[in-house]
């Protein structure tokens, strides 16, 4: 059954959408991110401009996430005062990262840059967290114990000024860290329609040194906050989002999420962190490849494009 998309101008099969939603939700479920780093590069391989998969992103990611922290709410898996600051990061680096895009799109750069920022940050997180992830692995069957630096605190991470505690996770550090880094996600979220949590969820644990079981719910908690100010601000500054094809995602992808969250409790962390680096890694160089590959059509007449 084929729908026509009023944002995207283009028609697509609406259960073909709805189970790619579903698909990504339940990657977002079981590996604590917005799913947008895989689901963007699917839409535009389907056809879909690049400026209107990045921006209905936003509210796909918010709304799996949702259903995602409501499962590890439960579990009381979710740090709400980290969540909290790195959210109050991401809404600043929404808001500045929705301009960025708006001069980017004006420019006509806007599908480049989307290209060039999932070459670049996709193939660097996915090479590093499966180059830790199969270590790890390797050394688990191998009876050797974990690497020792990996449970030492950073001294800088103490000598900032600041500080707060975070009862849930443990930690007592100062805030400076977590809003730059949910600044920088903010960012990324608005450009790339990313949740961010590719880079969110390695960071909290080897920057922040969160505690494993915390780290998934409380991404997705700073994932729904700055997706969904992202969402609302690309309707308002760009006007590229397609309600229909958020909808249709936001179908599947609220199943999917609630089925990902109950998946994540039977594989051992670094397992799932192995399979997510291959993921994360194949899209990468798989929307970057189209830098360098002559399309089927080079030149297309694109409208509703303007600012």
């Amino acid at each position: 059954m084929d729908i026509y998309l009023p944002i995207a101008e283009v028609a697509v099969n609406a259960p073909l959408i709805v189970a790619l939603g579903a698909l990504v939700g339940f990657i977002s479920g079981m590996f604590g991110i917005g799913g947008g780093f895989l689901m963007t590069p699917l839409l535009v391989f389907f056809g879909i401009p690049a400026p209107v998969a990045v921006s209905s992103m936003a509210l796909h990611v918010a709304g799996s996430s949702m259903s995602s922290v409501m499962a590890y709410g439960r579990r009381r898996a979710v740090d709400l005062r980290m969540g909290g600051v790195l959210a109050a990061g991401g809404l600043v680096g929404a808001v500045v990262g929705v301009e960025l895009f708006r001069v980017l799109r004006l420019l006509g750069q806007a599908d480049l840059v989307v290209a060039l920022s999932y070459l670049v940050f996709l193939s660097v997180i996915g090479g590093l967290m499966l180059t830790e992830s199969l270590g790890a692995i390797v050394r688990r069957r191998r009876g050797e114990p974990a690497l020792a630096h990996r449970d030492r605190r950073p001294i800088w991470l103490y000598g900032l000024p600041l500080k707060l505690r975070f009862p849930r996770s443990r930690l007592y550090i100062s805030v400076i860290p977590p809003l730059v880094l949910g600044a920088f996600v903010g960012v990324l979220s608005a450009i790339m329609g990313v949740g961010g949590g590719f880079i969110l969820v390695p960071a909290m644990i080897y920057v922040l040194r969160m505690p494993a079981g915390m780290v998934v719910g409380t991404s997705l908690l700073q994932i729904i906050v700055t997706t969904a100010l992202t969402g609302v601000l690309q309707a308002g500054r760009n006007q590229t989002v397609d309600v229909v094809l958020a909808t249709l995602l936001l179908i599947g992808g609220v199943v999917g999420a609630q089925l990902g969250a109950r998946a994540s409790s039977r594989f051992r962390a670094e397992e799932l962190r192995a399979v997510l680096a291959l993921i994360v890694l194949l899209v990468g160089l798989r929307m970057g490849l189209g830098l360098f590959l002559t399309p089927s059509e080079p030149f297309v007449l694109m409208s509703g494009m303007v600012g």
